[in-house]
């Protein structure tokens, strides 16, 4: 047992500090970037662009169809047979990102449908033009809608980006395989970085709790 802990408590930061350093910030940018890709898609298909509403639904179609890890590997082992090299964290970057955009597009859509009709062409009559409507009017309220599903789906991928080790990304995951491999202790170390997950998912259950709470109370007020 004492060795266990021994084990447990040298393994803990070596394993914490790359959930730091790779995880986190993985999950932020890729985060930031899907959020970006949601909002744009969803803007295509509230307005119902033609030729851009098929290709936006085309690019959902694909995404959401098609495992993540599949994705993974077709950028980074894929590519270079037709001469594009990526290197892993941006290729794990581009895939998260483009995922996350698949799924939460929908959501965000979804909100922006809820906002009442009425509203946009209240802004219609006033002279606004569209983005106008859907900067100061639909995507507010659109968002504090999504904003409920876009935390858990932040919460989701902080997991998910336990797949990039598959493609060498030296995330806390891969870290914790190669202390397995080393100490062939893999019941504890997995359910250490287990533990390391779980802590951060805790983290920001907390932080989306307490964004909801500030967001129905700035909804009461406006009310």
């Amino acid at each position: 047992m004492s060795n266990a802990l021994a084990l447990f408590l040298d393994s803990f930061p070596k394993i914490l500090l790359p959930g730091l350093a790779m995880t986190i910030p993985l999950t932020v940018i890729s985060f930031t970037i899907a959020l970006g890709i949601a909002i744009v898609v969803a803007m295509v298909q509230h307005a119902k662009l033609p030729v851009l509403t098929q290709l936006c639904r085309a690019y959902i179609w694909i995404f959401r169809g098609t495992p993540l890890l599949v994705q993974l590997f077709v950028v980074f082992y894929g590519l270079p047979k037709v001469g594009v090299l990526i290197e892993p964290f941006p290729a794990a970057v581009l895939v998260f990102s483009l995922n996350e955009g698949a799924y939460s597009a929908e959501t965000v859509r979804a909100a922006m449908e809820a906002v009442p009709a009425g509203q946009f062409e209240a802004g219609q009559c006033v002279g606004m033009s569209y983005f106008q409507i859907m900067r100061r009017i639909v995507l507010p309220q659109a968002m504090r809608t999504a904003f409920p599903p876009l935390s858990n789906s932040l919460i989701a991928m902080v997991k998910d980006t336990s797949l990039a080790a598959n493609i060498t990304v030296t995330e806390m995951f891969m870290v914790t395989q190669r202390i397995v491999a080393r100490t062939y202790e893999p019941l504890l170390l997995y359910v250490e970085v287990g533990l390391v997950y779980l802590l951060f998912s805790t983290v920001l259950t907390f932080v989306q709790r307490r964004g909801e709470k500030r967001l129905n109370v700035y909804v009461k007020k406006e009310v």
